[in-house]
């Protein structure tokens, strides 16, 4: 009889925060499937069951961005949070917004090309989750050489905020009337595009490594603010002008000077940029192969940026010796 060997699947680590997040986010795409259930069946247009759709969807983009940025502030990623996170997705940013548009703007089309359109971007979806497990697996184990914090493809969830978004606002064009005339053919163009781009091979920042602790300038929080604050105000249009601005900058990312791609994707000023530098410096001193050499050893919180006093006068009065 062959002996069972404990596997990393045999006692999976489920942490309860990052989880109750993945949970939200499957919360709102199964209420959002609902909704638009709902709607399909209302004699009178179920406008109203697609606006709750739509913001049910734009719900679990936030609940989706919590969770993974609670367990790696948590130290608390792990194999179960990521399948459990890709199922959630696959409900709430796949099926959901094919649902919604399949319904409100694809069947005034030919049935087939309707459900095509749709179930095209809910497989173009389900095949970047998978990818982007293989991905993470692979990082996890230590398969790849130069890991980074870019998604590879358009993310789902913001394939899924542009769609409802979008919908949002043709409905406030059309002053809650489910039938948006001229406008479905924008969403006929869209979802095709959008499936493209996420098994595509552009690089989108993921925001992972944002530092929060770096120093930004006053302009800098007061536009954050002010997003914030139309974003709420002005919920027909600022989200859409977002994902479209987020769907946009892969396009661009290419021609942006790295200094102001690491300003924007990192949260990075101009301290932080001259900390991280004197750190590759130390470290390219450290493995060379030339005679000794004495430089003096930075402190911990100099290589993050730290604006502690007290570990810098630690860091600077210490020394160490490179062969």
């Amino acid at each position: 009889m062959k002996r069972h060997v404990p596997g990393p699947w045999s006692d999976p680590q489920v942490y309860l925060l990052p989880n109750l997040m993945t949970a939200g986010n499957l919360a709102c795409g199964f209420s959002a499937v609902m909704a638009i259930f709902n709607g399909m069946r209302d004699p009178a247009g179920g406008a109203r069951d697609f606006h709750i759709a739509i913001f049910l969807i734009l719900g679990a983009c936030l609940f989706d961005s919590l969770d993974g940025r609670i367990a790696r502030k948590k130290g608390q990623e792990s194999m179960f949070g990521r399948e459990f996170d890709s199922l959630a997705d696959i409900i709430s940013f796949g099926i959901a917004p094919a649902l919604l548009v399949m319904d409100m703007v694809l069947k005034t089309f030919d049935n087939r090309l309707g459900w095509t359109i749709a179930f095209v971007y809910l497989l173009c979806g389900a095949m970047r989750l998978a990818r982007f497990n293989c991905l993470s697996a692979a990082e996890a184990e230590g398969k790849t050489k130069n890991p980074s914090h870019d998604f590879v493809g358009f993310p789902i969830p913001a394939a899924a905020g542009l769609i409802a978004s979008l919908t949002l606002f043709m409905l406030w064009l059309n002053e809650g009337d489910k039938n948006v005339g001229a406008w479905r053919y924008l969403l006929v163009v869209i979802m095709p595009l959008l499936s493209f781009m996420m098994l595509s091979e552009f690089r989108y920042p993921s925001f992972k490594a944002v530092n929060w602790r770096s120093k930004r300038s006053l302009v800098w929080f007061f536009i954050v603010v002010l997003v914030l604050v139309c974003a709420v105000n002005f919920v027909e249009f600022v989200p859409l002008l977002i994902f479209l601005a987020y769907l946009c900058y892969g396009f661009t990312r290419p021609w942006i000077s790295r200094e102001w791609r690491r300003e924007i994707e990192e949260g990075m000023s101009a301290t932080s940029l001259e900390d991280e530098e004197n750190c590759e410096v130390c470290s390219s001193l450290h493995s060379t192969d030339d005679e000794s050499v004495v430089v003096p050893m930075r402190s911990e919180g100099d290589c993050e940026g730290s604006d502690s006093a007290d570990e810098s006068e630690e860091g600077e009065g210490r020394e160490f010796r490179v062969n």
